[in-house]
């Protein structure tokens, strides 16, 4: 308990006020919502078949099915109206694909909402960080929305399959005593699918919720900046070299600094002496060199 007291107590869940915290929390949520109603599904029907001679009918054939609707695996047993003798029969079809692949992306949504929210809340520092967190954020939240578009879609086109498969008037049709005008077949109970047709549309509100996301971790990114054309200057531009002191003009003379050689100064004045010799007008004679006769 140490542990986890000292986990929120310097946790930072007032992002979950935001909204990028408020929609991960909603898509943790109805992710649950989403693989729960269609991964614990299981369904039943009853139908009747009252053959000429009563003794052969049976008027309570049930048909159970379940996640993840391997329908082609269900058997049920029906009556051939001939001396007491039944036939297994089996349902048609397999859309456990489908089914299936809606389950995971919900389940992976959920362990993914459920890790952001702790980055969120712990080390959002490091998420803003270079924003290298929120653009592999951005990322996999596009990943999800398309995957949530791609799942919703192919377990609603499932379902549908689904309805017809287990239809009891449809399955009816399977019995070969029913062929007969002289017995009489009925559907007795349908099933009820009301929960996958709630994942369906738990389906569809989670992927406007990753859509919606995306805006907010977009924000998040600082790729807004970079379109919006703002952006910092790779060098500074080098100031001029004249410049304007209070003492007046300036001038650099090129040739001072690192040449060597002599430098004459240009602010004294010189002349010649008697000798004919020319005077530097230097305050510390240079060293001279004379050529020897």
């Amino acid at each position: 308990m140490d542990v986890v007291n000292q986990l929120v107590a310097q946790g930072q869940f007032t992002v979950i006020k935001q909204p990028l915290g408020f929609i991960k929390v909603l898509q943790w949520i109805f992710a649950i919502f989403a693989f729960s109603t269609c991964g614990s599904y299981s369904g039943i029907f009853k139908m009747s078949v009252e053959c000429k001679n009563r003794s052969d009918s049976n008027l309570d054939i049930k048909v159970e099915f379940e996640y993840p609707f391997r329908l082609h695996q269900v058997y049920f047993d029906a009556p051939t109206c001939k001396g007491g003798n039944e036939e297994r029969l089996f349902l048609v079809g397999d859309y456990s694909s489908s089914a299936q692949f809606f389950v995971t992306i919900g389940v992976f949504s959920f362990l993914y909402s459920m890790a952001a929210l702790a980055v969120y809340s712990f080390i959002l520092e490091k998420y803003r960080e270079n924003n290298k967190g929120a653009q592999i954020d951005f990322g996999v939240t596009a990943v999800f929305a398309f995957m949530w578009l791609v799942s919703s879609c192919a377990w609603a086109k499932g379902l549908s399959d689904v309805k017809t498969a287990t239809d009891p008037e449809r399955v009816v049709t399977l019995i070969a005593a029913c062929d007969e005008p002289e017995n009489r077949c009925r559907e007795v109970f349908e099933p009820k699918v009301s929960g996958l047709n709630t994942s369906v549309a738990f389906g569809f509100i989670n992927l406007i919720l990753w859509l919606g996301n995306l805006w907010f971790v977009f924000k998040e990114t600082g790729w807004m900046a970079a379109f919006a054309g703002t952006y910092a200057p790779s060098q500074e531009k080098q100031p001029a070299p004249d410049s304007f002191g209070q003492g007046g003009y300036a001038q650099q003379d090129p040739y001072a600094g690192t040449q060597g050689g002599y430098q004459p100064d240009y602010g004294q004045q010189g002349g010649y002496n008697e000798d004919g010799g020319y005077n530097q007008g230097y305050d510390q004679q240079p060293t001279s060199y004379s050529n020897q006769m």
